[in-house]
């Protein structure tokens, strides 16, 4: 048996964030819907959901007309069974990751990120699987002691820890 790899670029808005993962059930897109909106007022996203049975669609869902045809197109190019891509903007992942963790068909979550995303593949006669993402590019050096004072004032700034 051979595997063939390919390495394929999420698309994604300026600004906008990408959660990847996989699940299990044809209810996954609606499911994902109510733990989005159930987590932030006027979150605006994307869903697409890999079926790998049955007619074996990128099923669709979500309150943003642009994100949803981002992340169908995305679903297309990825064609990995169980897998889903959610495109978030008005909000962060860290805002809706315990929700969707709760949601009773996730198995994983791979990655959440703004960064510029790929992913690889691999391909087998059985099928297609994801292997790992790469996020955005590798650290160039250790944080000086002014890189810590710029971190936790950004933190404090944007409301994620107290003063």
């Amino acid at each position: 048996m051979s595997v063939r790899y390919e390495v394929i670029d999420i698309k994604r808005p300026e600004g906008v964030n990408v959660i990847i993962g996989q699940a299990h059930f044809i209810k996954t897109t609606e499911d994902i819907y109510e733990a989005l909106v159930n987590s932030v007022p006027g979150i605006k996203f994307g869903i697409a959901f890999c079926e790998s049975s049955g007619k074996r669609l990128v099923r669709v869902e979500g309150n943003d007309e642009e994100l949803k045809n981002i992340a169908a197109e995305n679903g297309m190019k990825l064609r990995v069974g169980h897998l889903f891509i959610i495109l978030i903007k008005d909000a962060w992942p860290i805002n809706v990751l315990n929700a969707l963790k709760n949601v009773p068909e996730i198995t994983t979550i791979y990655c959440a990120s703004a960064n510029p995303l790929q992913v690889v593949v691999a391909e087998t006669n059985r099928g297609r699987g994801l292997v790992t993402v790469i996020d955005g590019e590798p650290p160039v050096g250790i944080e000086s002691e002014e890189d810590v004072k710029e971190r936790r004032e950004f933190l404090r700034k944007i409301g994620y820890k107290l003063k």
